[in-house]
């Protein structure tokens, strides 16, 4: 990689450790290479989102994410909480956010597609889908950095 270029930045929000494994996993498979930080519930994401832009943490977070893949049902917040929050934010509402979950509920698809979520993914059931559906988060990247 150039000096000047970054990598992309990833933000995980995932109470499900066997699904960030596997979001690792589809993502290296699919050849999308970057930071990847993971976080376990809704109250950590908006931490560490409100944390890069009114603290300035140290690297790797002192960039905001360049997408988040966003997990619905989460312990402290959910994701539906915390999307609205997002969208809400002059800051952040500018990141794409990726919905990951086990939902296919219309109901919870409109929500999301409301509020200005980029996609929603139900989760799949075997690795093959779970490589095929992280490819197309690929569209939302900075096309300089894939």
């Amino acid at each position: 990689m150039a000096a000047n270029m970054r990598e992309f930045f990833i933000l995980v929000a995932d109470d499900d450790e066997d699904d960030c494994l596997l979001i690792r996993d589809a993502l290296a498979e699919c050849r999308i290479n970057g930071d990847l930080q993971f976080v376990y519930d809704g109250k950590a994401l908006m931490e560490v989102l409100n944390g890069n832009i009114r603290t300035g943490q140290a690297p790797p977070l002192a960039q905001l994410p360049d997408l988040i893949l966003l997990d619905l049902n989460m312990p402290k917040k959910d994701g539906r909480e915390a999307l609205r929050e997002i969208k809400k934010d002059p800051i952040l509402r500018a990141i794409p956010v990726v919905i990951l979950t086990t939902s296919s509920d219309s109901r919870d698809v409109e929500f999301c597609r409301r509020l200005g979520a980029s996609s929603f993914i139900t989760k799949p059931m075997i690795f093959s889908e779970w490589v095929t559906a992280l490819g197309s988060i690929r569209e939302y990247l900075p096309a300089a950095l894939v």
